[in-house]
C-alpha cells in the first residue's frame, strides 16, 4: 500500500504546476494533503481523478484545509470541526456532511475551525489515517529583533500560540492513538508537523537554533510523541542518521537547487504498521522550475 503525504501550498497552484501528474504517475492508495487552501466550491474540477476526497477546508479564507485521498471510501470519517466534505471521484458537490466529533483535548477548541485535522478509517485495511497541519508559529518574545525578522514583532504571540496547540495536540493524539487500538487498528499520522526534529533535519542546523521550527522546547515537544512502543518516525527508521531526505525548501534564492531544505513532513506510525514499511523517502521535484510545492511529497510503500 503506497501511502503519501504532501503539502500542495494551494490546489489551484499545485494544479497547474503538475500535481495530476504526480498523482497519475506515483498512483499513491492514500494522500494526505495540507494547505489545500480552497473552498469546496473552488477546488477545480477532476483534479483527484479517481480518488474519494474527505476534506475539512477550515474558516480561513485562502488558508489551510486538510485532506485525505482514498481509493476506496473511507469506513469513517473524524474532523475537529465535526463537518467534512465527503466526495465521491467526479462529484462536485459543496455539502458538509455533520458528526459526532466527540470530545476534543482541552485547549484544542480554539484552533478546531481553522482546517488543520482529519482522520479517517480505511476501508481496504485496518488502518486509522491522519492528516495534520500544524501552525507555523514564531519567535519568543526575548528573540525577537527587529529589523532582522521577515515578519512583524508581535511580543511573542505567534509563539504562544503554537506552543498552546502542541500541548492540546499531544493530548489528542494520544486519544486517536488509543481509540484506533482499541478498535484494532493502526494508527498513521501524516503531515506538516512545522518542525524540525533532530540536527539531521535542517540544513546548517547550529545557525537554525534560535529559529522557528526548530527550537529547543519544540524539538523537545517531538521527543515526548515518539517512542518504540508508541509512534515511529518511518522515514527516519529508514534513513538513519543522515541529512535529510528533506520536505520542504524556500522559494526564495537557491535553497532548492543548493538542498538547503528541512524535513518537517512526516509519516508517525504505530510500531508493527512501520515495521511493514519497505520503502520511504521523498519524491524531490527534478529542477527549481518544475516544483510543484514548496513542499516535497513524502512517500511510503507499506507491506500490509
Amino acid at each position: 500500500m503506497r501511502i503519501a503525504t504532501f503539502n500542495i501550498n494551494g490546489i489551484r497552484a499545485a494544479q497547474r504546476r503538475g500535481f495530476e501528474d504526480w498523482l497519475r504517475e506515483r498512483n499513491p492508495d492514500v494522500v494526505a494533503l495540507q494547505e489545500v487552501r480552497a473552498p469546496a466550491a473552488a477546488i477545480p474540477q477532476g483534479v483527484f481523478g479517481k480518488y474519494h476526497l474527505a476534506y475539512d477546508e477550515g474558516t480561513l479564507p485562502g488558508r489551510n484545509g486538510v485532506g485525505i485521498l482514498t481509493l476506496h471510501e473511507p469506513a469513517a470519517v473524524r474532523t475537529w470541526s465535526g463537518t467534512a466534505l465527503l466526495r465521491l471521484p467526479g462529484e462536485e458537490h459543496v455539502d458538509r456532511i455533520e458528526f459526532d466529533r466527540g470530545a476534543l483535548a482541552r485547549g484544542l477548541s480554539e484552533f478546531a475551525h481553522e482546517g488543520r485535522y482529519v482522520e479517517v478509517d480505511l476501508a481496504d485495511a485496518p488502518i486509522t489515517v491522519a492528516s495534520l497541519y500544524l501552525p507555523k508559529g514564531g519567535l519568543p518574545a526575548h528573540l525577537q529583533k527587529p529589523g532582522r525578522m521577515r515578519d512583524e514583532p508581535d511580543g511573542g504571540m505567534r509563539y504562544q500560540r503554537k506552543m498552546r496547540f502542541l500541548s492540546a495536540f499531544a493530548r489528542q493524539l494520544t486519544r486517536s492513538r488509543l481509540a484506533a487500538r482499541a478498535q484494532g487498528r493502526e494508527f498513521l499520522i501524516m503531515g506538516d508537523f512545522n518542525v524540525a526534529h533532530t540536527r539531521y533535519d535542517v540544513r546548517n542546523w547550529r545557525r537554525r537554533g534560535q529559529a522557528e521550527g526548530f527550537l529547543p522546547e519544540e524539538r523537545a515537544w517531538f521527543d515526548s510523541l515518539l517512542s518504540p512502543r508508541t509512534l515511529v518516525d518511518v522515514v527516519r527508521r529508514h534513513h538513519p542518521e543522515v541529512d535529510g531526505p528533506y520536505s520542504w525548501w524556500s522559494w526564495l534564492g537557491e535553497s532548492f537547487a543548493s538542498d538547503s531544505g528541512w524535513r518537517i513532513d512526516y509519516h508517525f506510525a504505530t510500531p508493527r504498521l512501520a515495521r511493514t514499511a519497505i520503502s520511504a523517502g521523498t519524491d524531490r521535484d527534478p529542477a527549481p522550475d518544475r516544483r510543484i510545492s514548496d513542499h516535497a511529497p513524502v512517500v511510503v510503500d507499506y507491506d500490509i
